[in-house]
């Protein structure tokens, strides 16, 4: 099944890669040996994120268009919000995308964040694999969101791309310590509404310190992307950034995939459902400890 499923995936055949996904998603038996056999291509992963109603999924249809008029074969992962309680997915705006979907160069798909507090979802370094087995030019992730705790995407993508709005600016400060330091471009979307010039000043202000220690500088887009406006001009800095990756960034970006894989391995053997039976349990001789009860299901793991 895997052979066939590979060689299928390597033609072009979208319909076996979308099973190649659910497969892998799901851990079906023999998936690891499956994605080691895979063939490494040269397709980029573009990481765009930024928080919500900062016109992400505009931004990722007006793209589409732009690298699909360059005869490019784009793949595109939309991570939707999870259910707390169930962790499946919440209704995702692909609306806008909607042109896309019969299109023979472009594949969309939607993935559950499953409660990652990273905003992607927990197979989708593996899923990426698959993608980039299916001979696609571009790889676009739209994540969740943005956040201290929603910056997984740097560890993914060659190039990631956070998208801000005007009315974002007292944002800025409280959002700098994580924020800054996972850009690789900003998009300053909506840039018709009052105030966007000055934003942008702003930013590249708050920027300034930075560039003294790279080689080169942050790009600051205005885009109105409702109107693919200045959407040439961001993929074209985006191809630019590509050129820009240096060894150093290459090895982080492959240390912190071999990371989070090792990770979700290790605490595969971990059941939610039988912690909160360990809880319930502890809780009604009394005397919990949440420490205690940590320290003794980590013993017996190891």
């Amino acid at each position: 099944m895997w052979q066939e499923l590979s060689t299928q995936i390597q033609t072009g055949d979208f319909k076996a890669l979308a099973r190649g996904i659910s497969l892998v998603e799901n851990e079906h038996e023999g998936y690891m040996q499956f994605l080691q056999h895979l063939p490494t291509q040269e397709a980029k992963i573009i990481g765009i994120t930024g928080p919500p109603g900062s016109g992400k999924s505009t931004i990722v249809d007006a793209l589409i268009d732009v690298f699909v008029d360059g005869n490019k074969k784009v793949a595109v992962l939309c991570i939707d919000p999870s259910s707390p309680f169930n962790f499946g997915a919440l209704l995702g705006d692909r609306i806008r995308m909607s042109q896309w979907y019969t299109h023979p160069r472009v594949f969309i798909r939607s993935l559950a964040s499953h409660g990652s507090m990273g905003g992607l979802n927990p197979m989708i370094i593996e899923i990426t694999a698959l993608l980039k087995a299916a001979a696609f030019d571009h790889i676009i992730i739209e994540t969740v969101g943005i956040g201290q705790s929603e910056i997984e995407i740097a560890g993914l993508a060659d190039v990631t791309v956070v998208v801000l709005v005007p009315e974002a600016g007292d944002e800025i400060q409280t959002m700098k310590a994580g924020l800054m330091e996972i850009a690789d471009i900003f998009v300053v979307n909506k840039g018709d509404r009052p105030d966007a010039d000055h934003f942008v000043k702003n930013l590249r202000q708050l920027l300034a310190p930075a560039y003294s220690r790279q080689t080169h500088e942050i790009p600051v887009i205005k885009t109105i992307a409702s109107e693919k406006t200045g959407i040439n001009k961001l993929a074209d800095a985006i191809i630019r950034q590509n050129s820009h990756q240096t060894k150093e960034k290459q090895t982080y970006l492959l240390t912190r995939k071999a990371w989070h894989i090792l990770q979700r391995l290790r605490m595969k053997d971990l059941d939610i459902k039988k912690i909160e039976q360990l809880i319930v349990a502890e809780s009604e001789n009394g005397g919990f400890n949440l420490f205690r009860l940590v320290d003794q299901i980590n013993s017996n793991i190891k």
